[in-house]
């Protein structure tokens, strides 16, 4: 059977690859993808801890949702600054962004 225990295994190691990549990538995209691991393993654990500690609410199922639409907004803002900052200096290494004004 199933337990709370594997659901927190798993999301535990999708943090660490998601910390993983933001610690060591250079991609801004790469890293936008890293934090997306990082948030479904907090809805993982989310959803989990809703199911077996509290089966009679739906409240880590809201909270999931409402995660994944932040995450989804995020991702459309962090696309976009992604895209003029393509579109200004024809890179997206995030050790050459160093500056505030180009």
């Amino acid at each position: 059977m199933i337990g709370l225990e594997h659901f927190l295994f798993v999301a535990a190691v999708l943090f660490v690859i998601g910390l993983y990549g933001v610690l060591t990538k250079r991609n801004v995209t790469a890293i936008l993808m890293s934090m997306e691991l990082m948030l479904n393993a907090v809805n993982i654990n989310l959803i989990a801890f809703s199911r077996f500690i509290t089966p009679e609410s739906m409240t880590g199922q809201v909270f999931a949702i409402f995660t994944i639409t932040i995450a989804a907004a995020e991702l459309a803002v962090g696309l976009a600054l992604v895209f003029r900052i393509y579109h200004d200096r024809n890179t997206v290494d995030a050790e050459q962004l160093n500056r505030m004004r180009w």
